[in-house]
């Protein structure tokens, strides 16, 4: 597993499909700033609501030069069918076995009912213009999330 993340690392680079036929690389958003965040399951309440909220800011967003890019292990067709239902206008990419989760650390031990399971941990990471990580969030709460990742990217040159 990799070590945990933090701010100032070099993002880990990656290669995700994407549900319209395009990959996705850390190298397409050089020299702009990219919120890469991970989450559980598409069509889930937490992770809908999420995706709703970044969408419904992409436009401010779009005006601090940050890029937004989701990221589940579901597939490219779960993700476009989940794109379609919700009117989505974010990235989403598709990591079916869990290498890219795993780089960024956001594969880990959990506990539901008293059930341990691994799985993927809603995390959420600024990278800056130049692939370094800004800022992280782990174990996020999707409340009030999307506002605190805003003011982050707006302050970031």
């Amino acid at each position: 597993m990799t070590k945990d993340l933090s701010a100032g690392d070099a993002a880990p680079d990656f290669e995700l499909a994407g549900e319209d036929g395009r990959t996705f690389r850390l190298s397409d958003f050089r020299g702009r700033k990219l919120v890469l965040y991970f989450y559980p399951k598409d069509d889930t309440p937490g992770c809908t609501k999420q995706a709703i909220g970044f969408t419904q800011e992409k436009d401010a967003f779009a005006e601090a030069e940050t890029d937004i890019l989701g990221v589940s292990k579901d597939t490219v067709e779960k993700h476009g069918k989940f794109r379609a239902k919700h009117d989505l206008d974010v990235y989403l990419g598709s990591d079916p076995e869990g290498e890219v989760i795993d780089r960024y650390g956001a594969w880990k031990e959990k506990k539901l009912y008293g059930r341990t399971f691994m799985g993927i941990e809603r995390s959420t990471f600024l990278i800056d213009r130049d692939g370094k990580i800004a800022r992280v969030w782990r174990k996020v709460r999707v409340k009030d999330h999307i506002d605190a990742v805003l003011a982050a990217a707006r302050d970031l040159d």
